[in-house]
């Protein structure tokens, strides 16, 4: 699908020196908060991963940043360089677990699962290897979804959607891109096509049908602005664009919440039994 955006639309607002400072202040004290003062980031060579473990940097020190590259075999080398480059430049130390021998072993069992199952095995797995360093380091799981993902439920539940702390979420990816280019992520890995690296020639663009420039202009209006189909028509967004991203953001609704829990009492736990994340302290 090829989407048409206007050219005039009121614009995503990006602030990025007040950005970097609302949120390495969030990283501080939501992380202090709970008793601890380190983060561990899954590092995948792209921006989203580099944005966070850089901010996370500034905001506790580097001696507190822990990243993890976790490739599979099929994983692009350059993925590999970039996180390393990204390491480099936020000062913080790096571990390399490969993690080829535990899919292969599953999947020996369903050698006809497809590409999707084979990516979300991947992502969770990661994610349970990033929960396990979290405990051995004492430190949180530190989150990467940006807005645009998180909105179109384009993440694996559990998987990389997962975290204690996540800085990005309520940015766009057109945010995230302005923000990661005044904190110093390499231009190479702001520019690059963005890809979770999950198979060979994989990109999210590709994989979605638009780019993430035009679903933001339409997620900033649908979401933020709260514009009805019919202004979104009017401004000149597509009927078949607005609908297929509605739909996505309407059916991923289940990844943006603790799973239903069956109501047997009078205080039911996140219907009625409802607290903030801090409560108490």
């Amino acid at each position: 699908m090829t989407a048409h955006v206007p050219s005039v639309l009121p614009r995503i607002p990006t602030n990025p020196p007040l950005l970097r400072r609302i949120l390495t202040a969030f990283i501080r004290n939501e992380v202090r908060k709970v008793g601890v003062e380190r983060v561990v980031v899954g590092l995948s060579g792209g921006v989203d991963s580099s944005l966070s473990a850089l901010l996370a940097a500034e905001a506790l020190g580097p001696e507190n940043v822990l990243g993890l590259e976790m490739p599979y075999r099929t994983s692009s080398p350059e993925s590999l360089r970039h996180a390393d480059a990204v390491a480099r430049v936020g000062g913080f130390q790096v571990l390399r677990i490969d993690i080829t021998p535990q899919i292969d072993a599953y999947f020996e069992r369903f050698p006809d699962a497809d590409p999707v199952r084979r990516g979300n095995k991947m992502a969770r797995e990661r994610m349970t290897i990033l929960y396990d360093h979290s405990a051995r380091w004492k430190a949180l799981v530190l989150g990467t979804s940006n807005k645009t993902e998180l909105l179109l439920g384009y993440g694996t539940l559990h998987g990389d959607m997962a975290s204690a702390v996540n800085p990005l979420g309520d940015l766009y990816k057109t945010q995230v891109w302005a923000l990661a280019e005044a904190v110093g992520v390499p231009e190479e890995i702001v520019r690059k096509k963005p890809t979770a690296d999950l198979w060979v020639g994989q990109t999210d663009e590709a994989e979605l049908g638009f780019s993430y420039r035009e679903v933001d202009a339409l997620l900033y209006l649908m979401v933020d602005l709260r514009y009805t189909r019919e202004e979104l028509f009017r401004v000149g967004f597509s009927e078949a664009f607005v609908s297929r991203v509605a739909e996505m953001v309407k059916n991923s609704q289940f990844k943006r919440r603790l799973p239903v829990i069956a109501k047997v009492s009078h205080r039911t736990i996140d219907r009625d039994f409802r607290y903030a994340r801090d409560w108490g302290r």
